[in-house]
């Protein structure tokens, strides 16, 4: 037991540099790498890669201000909404048949990540995996 904890302690410390430069640049790198100090700390190397995962989905999230354009610009839009059974919330999957729509750059926010109405609501989601990252309100 003392030896894992000796990982984890290790595992923390070797990524805490990441962390300091990753909470600078923000967004997923910043939840990847404060996800991977958390989960190090309290289950060792595997809490480290569980935690860096999670992280990065909550840490892909826009900022308050970002947010705004994209909501604003959902709205000139006008994208048909699409229906779905399963809830949709934050690390949900959605269904292949959802299309997915790119920000523009003149919106003014710069992400990878695609947008979608789905039940009503704007949602940011990773189009590689379908994966919600974030719920815009």
């Amino acid at each position: 037991m003392p030896r894992l904890t000796l990982i984890a302690a290790a595992a923390a410390l070797a990524i805490l540099p990441a962390t300091a430069f990753a909470q600078e640049a923000g967004g997923a790198a910043a939840g990847a790498a404060t996800g991977a100090v958390g989960g190090a700390i309290v289950g060792g190397p595997v809490g480290a890669a569980v935690g860096g995962v999670t992280g990065a989905i909550v840490g892909g999230a826009l900022s308050q201000p970002d947010r705004t354009r994209v909501r604003e610009y959902v709205v000139r839009e006008q994208r048909p909404s699409v229906r779905v059974e399963e809830d949709v919330v934050v690390g949900s999957t959605l269904p292949g048949a959802v299309t997915y729509y790119e920000i523009p750059s003149d919106v003014g926010v710069k992400t990878t990540y695609r947008y979608s109405v789905v039940n009503g609501r704007t949602v940011l989601v990773d189009p590689q995996t379908r994966r919600v990252i974030q719920v815009i309100e």
